[in-house]
């Protein structure tokens, strides 16, 4: 059965950084497209970025330039990373296949705050 996990969030001060984890139980990890989202609250999730399986990525307009995603298909992991976070980024970020499947991890809590 397949199982998301997904850690690394945490309250940062605006321009600070955090990297997101998120590992993937199963054996479809390697060959499928991974992406990571946000949700605020009274809002739908979004897709922030998502990763094909051969590395090639894309990111919503509001994180492109700060964010990046990458994957460890050795170690069924992809990774977020976060650079001068913004107020506005606070969510609970989750990751998922692209496009989603009915899993959802527990998530993980962004807080950008002063």
């Amino acid at each position: 059965q397949v199982q998301l996990v997904e850690s690394g969030g945490g309250l940062v001060q605006p321009g600070g950084s955090l990297r997101l984890s998120c590992v993937v139980s199963g054996n479809i990890f390697s060959r499928s497209v991974m992406g990571w989202y946000r949700q605020t609250p009274g809002k739908q999730r979004e897709l922030v970025a998502r990763i094909t399986n051969g590395g090639t990525t894309n990111y919503a307009d509001s994180v492109k330039g700060r964010f990046t995603i990458s994957r460890d298909n050795a170690k069924n992991t992809v990774y977020l990373q976060m650079n001068s976070l913004k107020p506005e980024d606070t969510a609970v970020y989750y990751c998922n296949f692209y496009p989603v499947s009915g899993l959802w991890g527990q998530g993980t809590q962004v807080t950008v705050s002063s």
